[in-house]
């Protein structure tokens, strides 16, 4: 940590840009597979359709990587601008439920579940996976509203300025935003 603390504040945020792109990129993802309805049929045209299929490795690629970086990074780096020390995953977790940005740990312990189980396991049962799926779409406004309680946490609690943070991200079935 440097004299005046700014390092840990710096970290934060080049973290918080980073999480920023990575909700940008699984918006867009998160669009155009719940464009279409997501049912058994739907799953099993994975084996014929390769654009589908693509299509649903790159949300699930960017919903188990948003998790990732906000559960691993952007939390402990946020507690550590705060002049805490981060403990375990678990422990970040419940004490960013206590500070507000994290709506309930154990949604989040469900959607790390979920993610483990959509990569692992689409191939054994369709219909099992296509009623994660629809988890999934419930749980990535999870990954974004945290990120979105964060980033007004920085600004409205520790003051950093408005113009130094990463814009909001929406979903939304007619267009995905970022401002």
């Amino acid at each position: 940590m440097t004299e005046n603390g700014t390092l840990p504040i710096a970290r934060f945020l080049e973290t918080l840009e980073i999480v920023s792109r990575e909700g940008a990129h699984l918006a867009y993802s998160w669009k155009r597979v719940f464009s279409d309805v997501i049912d058994a049929a739907w799953v099993e045209s994975l084996e014929t359709d390769p654009q589908r299929a693509e299509t649903l490795e790159a949300f699930v690629s960017r919903f188990g990587r948003m998790q990732d970086s906000i559960a691993g990074k952007l939390l402990p780096r946020w507690l550590l601008a705060l002049a805490e020390v981060p403990g375990s995953q678990i422990e970040v977790l419940n004490r960013g439920e206590r500070l507000g940005v994290v709506d309930d740990v154990d949604r989040w312990l469900q959607a790390r579940n979920l993610r483990n189980r959509l990569i692992h396991e689409y191939a054994d049962r369709a219909d099992a996976f296509a009623e994660d799926l629809k988890l999934a779409k419930e749980y990535t406004h999870l990954l974004m509203q945290t990120y979105n309680r964060v980033r007004d946490f920085a600004v409205h609690r520790m003051g950093l300025d408005n113009s130094n943070v990463p814009g909001r991200l929406a979903l939304s079935e007619q267009a995905v935003t970022v401002g």
